[in-house]
């Protein structure tokens, strides 16, 4: 049942930005013009990877029918100066609470929560130059262009913690998806047997013409949930974005407190300040003979407080305290009785909270420069790490000879070539630069 919940709440895609497009070699050919200077336009650039926030889904779902998104790469560059046309990003949508992951380095790159927010995950390559970009006086007629740059390609981690003012909690089939249906328009599944809910539901519920508080239930917790058991793991993710928690305890149950407790204990063992929320406490099926009876027994016994005398322009009166019986509102879901009121009281606990302060995304590490290099051997020839050589060999047009003369000045610029030959490089030997393998030629 684990991996049922991860399909909607935990996503792993890939997403590869669009490549440039590459640069034109052409010549002016016109009429009384033998010689035409040199007119070859850039390549385009590649399309990015975007995420962007749809308050209009809940879940990770569609993730699992497609795992591999691409951006459009960029055209290439025309005679006469054209400049290809950049590649179409990509939009992927995603719910609002969506945590952004790059899964090789496990470094967060955004948490998504506001409508459309948009974050790039993946940024097209750069086009290539045209040969008109190569012209200098001394060199009028340049042979040179440039291959448009690779869009970077990424793996990421999606996790989905729902963003809900208001969370309902409690043990399977204590009535959460019954209130969430009772208090907003939201349609639930709702069925008789545990864990009927395998996934938050959300809900909106109008307090005046002007303003609402959005609800989740989520689904029912057992004991040890914190521990992984049941779909534990993937329900208390998401009780960490919400401000405020109804608990439900089921008037069913043979021992509603045991159960109040229970959901208590497995909250504060997964951590992450879950204890810490508020709670405002209800019974539900009161519409029941049975549940009825229960709750007045357990008043009776002194063991519960009941909630319909607590001032309610106090809310510290009706939330859970040490030292004294636990103050409990007796609701049906089924009739109506108390809902609103217990919404009510849960929305003033809400407006008394401070705002909650944004997950602010972990910081790039420094980059090493770009100039910097190592040879090492490499079988019977040597390899090259270098990000700035890397990209040189992927834009260098091969076809070219004012191209590899280019590339081979580069490498006495950087101390690259220097290097090999101290190491001993010989005319024949192979050469490894990323995915690319060169022949060393001779000097």
């Amino acid at each position: 049942m684990a991996e049922r919940s991860t399909m909607y709440d935990l996503a792993t895609i890939t997403v590869k930005a669009g490549r440039g497009g590459d640069g034109m070699m052409s010549f002016r050919r016109e009429a009384r013009v033998p010689r035409g200077g040199p007119d070859g336009g850039n390549g385009g650039r590649g399309g990015d990877v975007i995420l962007v926030v749809n308050p209009r889904l809940n879940t990770l779902m569609r993730f699992q029918r497609q795992r591999q998104f691409e951006a459009e790469d960029g055209r290439n560059g025309g005679s006469q100066n054209k400049t290809g046309r950049s590649g179409r990003p990509k939009y992927i949508e995603v719910p609002p609470g969506t945590l952004v992951y790059d899964a090789e380095t496990g470094r967060m790159l955004g948490d998504l929560t506001r409508p459309g927010q948009q974050l790039i995950v993946a940024k097209g390559g750069r086009g290539g130059r045209g040969n008109a970009m190569f012209a200098t006086p001394t060199n009028q007629a340049p042979q040179i262009a440039e291959n448009g740059e690779p869009g970077e390609r990424r793996t990421l981690r999606l996790e989905l913690k729902l963003i809900a003012d208001i969370g309902i909690i409690g043990l399977p089939n204590a009535g959460k998806s019954t209130l969430l249906s009772a208090l907003t328009a939201a349609k639930p599944k709702i069925a008789d047997y545990p864990f009927t809910t395998l996934r938050p539901n959300l809900g909106v519920a109008s307090l005046d013409d002007e303003r609402t508080v959005v609800l989740a239930d989520i689904p029912g917790l057992i004991e040890g949930a914190s521990e992984g058991a049941g779909l534990g793991h993937d329900f208390l993710r998401h009780i960490e974005r919400t401000r405020v928690l109804i608990h439900l305890l089921d008037g069913l149950s043979e021992d509603p407190l045991a159960d109040y407790e229970t959901v208590n204990r497995e909250m504060a063992a997964f951590g992450h300040g879950l204890a810490d929320k508020p709670q405002v406490v209800a019974m539900t099926k009161m519409d029941l003979p049975d549940a009825r009876a229960a709750f007045e027994l357990f008043v009776g016994e002194g063991r519960i407080a009941d909630a319909r005398g607590a001032p309610p322009d106090e809310p510290d009166a009706f939330l859970p305290a040490p030292g004294r019986p636990l103050c409990v509102l007796p609701i049906s879901a089924a009739t109506g009785e108390n809902t609103r009121e217990l919404l009510s009281r849960a929305v003033r606990v809400l407006e008394a909270l401070p705002p909650l302060p944004a997950v602010e995304p972990e910081p790039d590490a420094l980059p090493e420069p770009e100039t910097s290099f190592e040879v090492v051997r490499e079988g019977n020839g040597f390899r090259v790490i270098s990000p700035l050589l890397e990209r040189r060999v992927q834009i260098t047009r091969w076809d070219l000879d004012d191209a590899v003369l280019q590339f081979q000045r580069f490498l006495e610029r950087s101390g690259i070539g220097p290097e090999l030959e101290r190491l001993g490089i010989r005319p024949g030997d192979v050469v490894y630069i990323g995915d690319h393998v060169l022949e060393w030629g001779e000097g």
